[in-house]
């Protein structure tokens, strides 16, 4: 049981993350229509901006107070992230309103390519380390109960608990506050919302820059775990099957999404690895991803499409 629990628990916490990431698909499409294959690129940008920001500023300013250091560092990625999203809806967005959506989809992965390019120019190519702090210890829990207890790793936990705080935050941002209110009556229909006088320009780079805190979040805690590398940019597709399964319109099925793929992935490689070789974790996700585009296309929280003739 105690093994089960650590199983568990593992999964969980790995599909907040997974969550984390896919919301930022979500958040950009829900309020523009556009599938926003520059996630991941945005995750591995952020990320970047962290490292390298809480190494020079620093030394710029001589301070040696590492928290101070980090949280300047995480305003000014954040701010950074702020005139991407400014520069993604003035040069791009603006000219491609009403555009086909492969046009669209076209137009992120440009964009994709562009942010690993300026990635690298701007902060070089190297691995760089995150550390915020979070500690590396792994810690027993329900001792008591279990012989051992369940081994539990305490930056996982922290990891967790900051992506939920951060979609808590979201949820109520959408739902209690005027900006709000205006991106889901954009989500909903936009020539509506504009014939009430949403401007939608303004609330693109806000859902670009919503989009952009997140991916840095999921930057900060991915390059804590494993450093920042290029290779962040592959946590997008693991993003791909939670919003699958989610549904591509809605924040509750991304983070619904994100814990049935992280749980299904953890304890398929556990319990079912052993049976075929092991590597099941690797494609779990995307088998199970298949199945639903087969018999619920949509996802668990999409909107049904019905067409009628």
């Amino acid at each position: 049981m105690a093994f089960f629990l650590e199983a568990l628990f593992g999964g969980l916490m790995a599909g907040m993350l997974y969550a984390l990431v896919a919301l930022g698909f979500v958040l950009i499409f829900k309020a523009s229509g556009v599938f926003n294959f520059a996630q991941g690129a945005m995750v591995l940008f952020a990320a970047l901006a962290m490292a390298r920001f809480a190494e020079w500023i620093p030394v710029w300013l001589g301070l040696d107070n590492k928290f101070l250091g980090n949280l300047l560092a995480f305003i000014c990625a954040a701010a950074l992230m702020f005139v991407l999203a400014s520069l993604i809806e003035k040069l791009v967005l603006r000219h491609l309103v009403n555009q086909e959506g492969v046009t669209l989809l076209m137009a992120t992965l440009g964009i994709t390519y562009f942010l690993d390019g300026l990635g690298q120019t701007i902060f070089g190519s190297d691995i760089y380390k995150i550390d915020v702090g979070m500690p590396k210890d792994p810690i027993f829990l329900l001792d008591s109960i279990f012989e051992g207890g369940v081994l539990v790793n305490l930056e996982d936990v922290y990891a967790a608990c900051i992506a939920a705080l951060l979609v808590v935050v979201l949820s109520l941002f959408f739902q209690k506050t005027s900006t709000g209110r205006a991106l889901r009556a954009v989500a909903d229909d936009h020539q509506a919302a504009q014939s009430i006088g949403i401007p939608l320009n303004r609330i693109w780079v806000i859902v670009w820059f919503v989009a952009g805190i997140t991916a840095l979040v999921a930057g900060i805690i991915w390059g804590s775990k494993m450093g920042v590398q290029f290779s962040l940019t592959t946590v997008a597709l693991r993003a791909l099957p939670v919003i699958i399964l989610g549904g591509l319109t809605s924040v509750p099925g991304a983070i619904i999404g994100g814990l049935i793929i992280g749980v299904g992935e953890k304890l398929s490689e556990v319990y079912i690895g052993p049976m075929v070789g092991g590597g099941i974790e690797i494609w779990f996700a995307y088998v199970l991803a298949l199945v639903f585009l087969l018999f619920r296309p949509q996802g668990l929280f999409g909107e049904k499409i019905i067409d009628r003739v």
